[in-house]
């Protein structure tokens, strides 16, 4: 057994039985969080075949009755709880949000005298048809609210039961629950306004029309089979290596990237995702979304279909993920591996030789799907011939919907009456690196215009300019498009043969940071993403760029925290957090089901090789091309 296996059944159901003789369990306490407590790096890379390893896991339980919580590490080898800690809601934030706290939302607010009025008088007493819509609560200083574990309830209409309730919102109206007390806490009455009436289901014949018949098939065969394969949790493809790992909270994780026999990423994961709305009204101005922290994406994974959410050769890996009350459950299908073509990948005719070469690019595929209330995001991490390696996440689903006043600033119209709010979403990566080793640095790098002068006489000259971030101080950064601005993480102590250090470069897609004021609730709760770069001293403990408990977190843990100890990053092990997304003002044609969008970053080498390493990619042959 390796130390970064993922977890099995039968350790979860090991685990649970640890906690349950410790005396942490009994009838009303939960599990929202249990995932693999990774030993620490350098004990990993120390780590040989037949070496013993301790297998640890990490818990968060919660009592529903009574609000406590703590965390607890425990082994599922040894079969001892190592240690346990206490959790206070007010400052170090609350667990995880637990499904079965989704569905008592719905009896709560059915149950509330003045909720079931507030509708009653908008015209709804048919409560079946109403759906609680239950989310974060976030933190902004509201009396009465520090401490206790809340969600906030904004409600949709279906005309039916098929009948998808976003097109219909009962907006002007909130209720902040008390998980704990099964209560409404207050009710925001704002105003009364109009369900819009126009259905949006993008299943139904009736409302889509016919199938377009204009679509002929495209078939992916491999006739002779993949080109990588799967030896448990490793995978391997021509010349990459690395191992699988999935995560409740972060879903997907690549461990130990290496390329041709060279570390490249120790680990490499979506650690934090926020869905800031712009929206500042009464009803909707607390709606920001912490998909990782709050709603654990690891927990929201799809079970995948072959020939609709991957094409070709697929090899599928099932997710082992410990439900509520810590038992196994089994997700088939969630993680897709697959190679696809990628058009071309170098070509020259030349004019002297009159030789013609041309090479196709393809890449190894490594994907999950999660599903977060009304949005659907795959998260596709690319490994490339000539080195490269990319991560691509896209957004499809269906648009947070409110009703639309005409003039809005915040929302846009998307169909009569239906209006969806502008909103961000923002993707925090982390890139524990280790290029040719663990000794790195990290270079920003500028592109720099020079003016006319005596070394630059005819003004066509431009050069660049190199900036060595040399502490946690200096590596809170922003992109600049206008500047070509990339991040170079070179290796301390290897250089290729032209003396240079071997090394991999960082190109971010550059677009807006976290736009919500520096002084909100947002920008203190997810700082990381006000910086499209923050680069620490790698220290086992910083996991989460937001701290280790987001949902009602105050805010200012995390990466703020870590890098106010302004460690030195010059030739240290360091880690990498680049932030990235999308900001979204949705469109008529993102409705009733939004075409995918996609954001990410690509790295890629530079340097780490002394020449193209793809020159002994073969020609495609003439019975692959048709």
């Amino acid at each position: 057994m390796h130390p970064l296996d993922r977890l099995t059944a039968e350790e979860i159901t090991v685990a649970r039985a640890v906690l349950d003789k410790a005396g942490l369990l009994g009838p009303t306490v939960r599990f929202p969080f249990l995932g693999l407590e990774e030993p620490a790096k350098d004990e990993v890379l120390a780590h040989r075949d037949g070496d013993p390893v301790d297998r640890r896991v990490r818990a968060v339980l919660l009592d529903v009755a009574t609000g406590a919580s703590s965390t607890v590490v425990a082994s599922v080898t040894r079969g001892e709880v190592d240690w346990q800690r206490e959790i206070d809601p007010a400052t170090d934030g609350q667990p995880a949000i637990l499904l079965e706290e989704f569905i008592a939302v719905d009896e709560i607010v059915k149950a509330d005298p003045g909720w079931v009025a507030a509708l009653a008088r908008r015209g709804i007493t048919v409560l079946d048809l109403v759906r609680p819509c239950p989310l974060s609560a976030g933190d902004f200083g509201i009396p009465g609210e520090p401490g206790r574990r809340m969600l906030r309830v904004l409600s949709f209409l279906q005309h039916r039961p098929e009948d998808h309730c976003w097109a219909h919102p009962i907006d002007g109206l909130v209720a902040y629950v008390d998980l704990t007390e099964r209560r409404v806490l207050e009710l925001v009455d704002h105003e009364d306004l109009a369900v819009p009436e126009e259905e949006g289901n993008y299943d139904d014949p009736a409302y889509v029309g016919p199938d377009r018949e204009t679509l002929k098939p495209i078939e992916i065969t491999q006739p002779e089979g993949a080109s990588f394969t799967v030896t448990g949790d490793v995978v391997e493809w021509e010349g990459w290596r690395l191992r699988v790992g999935f995560d409740p909270r972060e879903g997907l994780v690549l461990h130990q990237i290496s390329l041709q026999g060279r570390p490249v990423c120790y680990r490499a994961s979506v650690a934090e995702m926020v869905v800031p709305y712009a929206d500042p009204s009464p009803v909707h101005f607390w709606q920001n979304y912490f998909d990782a922290g709050e709603y654990l994406l690891g927990q929201q994974v799809n079970s995948l279909r072959n020939g609709c959410d991957c094409l070709g050769e697929i090899r599928y890996l099932d997710a082992v993920l410990a439900d509520g009350d810590g038992q196994p459950r089994e997700v088939p299908n969630a993680i897709c591996m697959h190679e696809e073509d990628f058009g071309v990948l170098w070509k020259h005719t030349d004019l002297f030789t009159e030789a013609q070469q041309t090479r196709r690019q393809r890449r190894m595929v490594i994907s999950y799907w999660a599903t977060v209330g009304n949005y659907d995001y795959g998260f596709y991490w690319y490994l490339y011939l000539d080195g490269t390696f990319q991560l691509e996440c896209k957004a499809s689903g269906v648009v947070f919907t409110s009703v639309h006043a005409e003039g809005s600033p915040w929302a846009e119209p998307v169909a009569p009456g239906l209006g969806a709010p502008g909103h961000q979403h923002l993707f925090n990566a982390r890139l524990d690196m280790t290029v040719d080793g663990v000794a790195n640095t990290v270079d920003e790098i500028d592109l720099v215009r020079l003016p006319f002068g005596p070394d630059n006489p005819h003004g066509n000259a431009f050069t660049r300019q190199y900036t060595r971030l040399k502490s946690e101080a200096e590596g809170a950064r922003d992109a600049e498009p206008g500047l070509g601005r990339v991040w170079r993480v070179a290796s301390a102590e290897r250089t290729n043969r032209l003396g240079r250090p071997t090394a991999y470069v960082l190109h971010p897609a550059g677009q807006p940071a976290l736009l919500a004021d520096p002084g909100s609730s947002i920008a203190r709760r997810a700082a990381f993403a006000t910086r499209h770069l923050w680069v620490t001293r790698y220290d086992p403990q910083e996991r989460y760029p937001a701290g280790d408990l987001v949902n009602q977190h105050p805010g200012g843990a995390g990466l703020p925290a870590w890098t106010a100890a302004d460690r030195g990053l010059d030739g240290a092990d360091v880690v990498l957090w680049h932030t990235f997304g999308m900001t979204h003002f949705p469109r008529p044609e993102d409705w009733p089901v939004m075409p995918v969008d996609a954001c990410g970053f690509t790295m890629k080498p530079y340097g780490f090789f002394d020449r193209n390493p793809t020159l002994d990619v073969p020609a495609t042959v003439a019975k692959h091309c048709h």
